[in-house]
């Protein structure tokens, strides 16, 4: 197997940061004594954290010093960035959130889609947005904004959002439930959650289990939230682009 497969093992996916496992005070899953908790705890796989959602345990992350590798060439035949961005249909005028957009892979691609619009690069690691804040000078596109979230809040402004991105982030999300929660409150009413996820339910996908997500999977936590799973394409090599709506009728 060549050194880059090998390495794609580890993910490319920098998203958020690994919190405390389990609820801590303060946290809304610990917040009624009487609420079954939303998350339970088992002993930590290989590359997990222990911490499981809906049957689901999540993976552990990678940090801010991937960034090397979030910018490889090899993303272009690997992920196709130009066919996802066509693929969201933006419009001129949308404001898109790209959530744990790390290095601005996609936020600096989506960024000329919306030129009456903008793009919110979200992360809870500073290093990151110092990052892409360094990119935007060098770049030129003054609709990108950076904006510092938490492991369990993405701090996007509510009703504001037209379309949230996620490639490869959710799934090592500390706090699923809260952050999407927080997504959908950001979301206008029919706004659009896409969500990249490597193929769970394809071996030949070589990346850890845990890096990995099933279609079913994800449109059961998505319903949790309230979101409505619109249509899957499954244009790229290894992965899922995966389209939620937030129901026009929701407040």
């Amino acid at each position: 197997m060549k050194p880059l497969r090998l390495l794609s093992l580890v993910l490319l996916s920098l998203s958020f940061s690994l919190s405390p496992a389990f609820p801590q005070e303060g946290d809304p899953a610990a917040s009624d004594p009487e609420e079954k908790p939303r998350y339970s705890r088992k002993e930590p796989s290989r590359d997990g954290t222990g911490k499981v959602y809906l049957g689901r345990e999540m993976a552990q992350v990678v940090g801010h010093g991937a960034v090397r590798w979030l910018e490889r060439p090899e993303r272009e035949r690997e992920e196709l960035p130009g066919k996802v961005i066509d693929n969201l249909e933006l419009k001129p005028t949308d404001v898109v959130a790209d959530i744990g957009a790390g290095s601005g892979y996609f936020t600096f691609r989506m960024a000329p889609e919306v030129p009456e619009g903008k793009v919110l690069a979200v992360d809870i690691q500073q290093e990151m947005l110092d990052y892409i804040e360094s990119r935007k000078k060098e770049t030129g596109h003054d609709n990108v904004e950076t904006l510092l979230g938490r492991i369990d809040d993405t701090k996007l402004p509510e009703g504001e959002v037209d379309a949230v991105l996620m490639v490869d982030a959710y799934h090592e999300f500390s706090h699923p439930w809260e952050m999407m929660v927080s997504i959908v409150k950001g979301l206008k009413p029919g706004g659009r959650v896409i969500l990249l996820e490597y193929r769970g339910e394809d071996p030949t996908v070589a990346i850890k289990p845990l890096h990995k997500m099933t279609q079913r999977q994800v449109i059961k936590e998505m319903k949790v939230v309230g979101l409505e799973h619109v249509e899957t394409r499954d244009f790229l090599p290894s992965q899922h682009f995966m389209v939620f709506r937030k129901p026009p009728e929701a407040p």
